[in-house]
């Protein structure tokens, strides 16, 4: 029982200590999303599709510029702009968490390789 505890501490340890280091002004080498920005950006392809890819009436955030969308989430998260259901989102997010989402999407190349 002892050593199952302590395997237990041990994987909760190690699984903290991953979870820390990832994202804090950490880069990718050559193209490579940002591990945390890729992470983040689940959240955002249940309404913008697999890779900002949408169909329909949302918008499409595949191709667009990370500045764009950075200046775009910033201005949601201050309550500017059109209200939508965006602007409750981007509230939970912190402006480093914003800018590592705009990364990511804002890297992504056609066929859905970085």
């Amino acid at each position: 029982m002892t050593k199952k505890i302590g395997m237990f501490s041990l994987a909760l340890l190690l699984s903290a200590g991953m979870l820390s280091g990832c994202g804090k002004g950490e880069k990718k080498a050559g193209n490579e999303p940002h591990p945390r920005g890729q992470l983040l950006s689940l959240s955002c392809t249940s309404c913008h599709g697999p890779d900002g890819k949408s169909v329909g009436v949302m918008p499409k955030i595949f191709g667009k510029d990370a500045a764009y969308l950075e200046e775009q989430l910033l201005r949601y998260k201050k309550g500017e702009g059109n209200p939508t259901v965006m602007d409750r989102i981007a509230k939970g997010y912190s402006d480093e968490e914003i800018k590592l989402i705009a990364e990511y999407f804002g890297g992504l190349k056609e066929g859905g390789a970085n």
